[in-house]
């Protein structure tokens, strides 16, 4: 039998994977709702959640079935109460809480049905607002952008070597979180997050929070019509690529090097593929979303991602032992 015919001997994987988003649905709205943070301290019964989150009964309890049989709830008796990857992950009590990604991913669910669409046309369904934007879907995106950094920013700074820097650029930072951790890691560093004045609020409250507002400061950016004056012994740009098309990214990353000084370390962290683009999968899925949502914007691979730094004057180009939990990597070289 050939692997094509052993593929397609059992449906059910496409079945599965087709109502796959029934599930998602599911979990979105446990996080809108706030159902997670209301159980996470003591359990409740579906009467109880009913009126604490003014929900109709019906609804009330086809959620919680829905998310019990997910594994985000657990019961005992009539009584519904958090698992602990609700309580670790989905509860706003927790300083791991993920639930604006949640969010984020729910806010792009409306573009991603006319996917068909964008394929068709090869344009964008979601026109970016990143310079007017809906203030909930900013939040969404921004701390996001910090809940999903924060799972590993603290192993990314153990492994970037930044020894002997003493200055550092996150360009496109958003938040902040790796200047955060880069700076947490290296007591000597100090980092400027250059970005667009809408993060300001975030970085600048994740920064204070931290106790590290004498050494990270934010900076209003807009690549497309600013420069950077200032020199850097390091410059980190982490998911800024991926929404461009080739001419911008490759412009991004000469601004980024004519920001170093003389032997100074850049370092890429994008969700590469391989370069044949067949894989990995979440890069070449998330090729779709950027086909949704941007112009051009697209996943590099591995080639594309060091010809933009070589081109640019970057010796020693490698690609580093690492790979985080969405298949990202980190890619990194020296100017002369």
């Amino acid at each position: 039998m050939s692997k094509k015919e052993e593929k397609s001997s059992n449906p059910a994987r496409i079945l599965e994977l087709s109502g796959k988003y029934w599930e998602s649905f599911a979990l979105h709205t446990g996080v809108e709702l706030d159902i997670f943070t209301l159980l996470d301290e003591e359990g409740m019964t579906i009467d109880e959640i009913a009126a604490e989150l003014s929900l109709s009964k019906r609804g009330a309890k086809a959620i919680v079935s829905a998310l019990t049989a997910l594994g985000f709830l657990e019961k005992e008796g009539e009584i519904y109460f958090d698992s602990r990857e609700a309580v670790e992950f989905l509860s706003k009590n927790s300083p791991e809480y993920l639930g604006y990604m949640v969010r984020h991913h729910h806010y792009l669910s409306k573009y991603w049905a006319f996917l068909p669409k964008a394929v068709k046309t090869g344009k964008p369904i979601k026109k970016r607002s990143i310079h007017k934007p809906d203030e909930k879907e900013l939040e969404a995106f921004l701390m996001g952008m910090f809940n999903n950094a924060s799972l590993i920013a603290p192993r990314v700074a153990d492994l970037i070597e930044l020894k002997g820097c003493k200055t550092l650029l996150d360009l496109g930072g958003g938040p902040g979180t790796y200047a955060i951790h880069f700076c947490l890691k290296n007591p000597e560093l100090e980092a400027k997050i250059y970005d667009l004045k809408q993060s300001a609020v975030f970085a600048n409250k994740l920064i204070s929070g931290f106790g590290l507002k004498s050494r990270i400061r934010f900076v209003p950016f807009d690549f497309t019509k600013d420069t950077i004056t200032e020199k850097f012994d390091a410059v980190w740009l982490s998911h800024i690529l991926h929404g461009e098309g080739e001419k911008s990214a490759s412009k991004i990353v000469k601004i980024a090097t004519s920001s170093l000084n003389k032997g100074g370390k850049i370092f890429i962290h994008e969700f590469v593929l391989d370069d044949d683009q067949t894989g990995p999968l979440f890069p070449a899925i998330f090729s779709l979303n950027m086909l949704i949502g941007t112009k051009e914007g697209k996943s590099y691979t591995e080639s594309e991602l060091k010809n933009f730094l070589a081109s640019s004057g970057i010796v020693d180009i490698e690609t580093l032992d690492f790979e985080g939990p969405s298949q990202s990597r980190i890619i990194c070289g020296r100017k002369k």
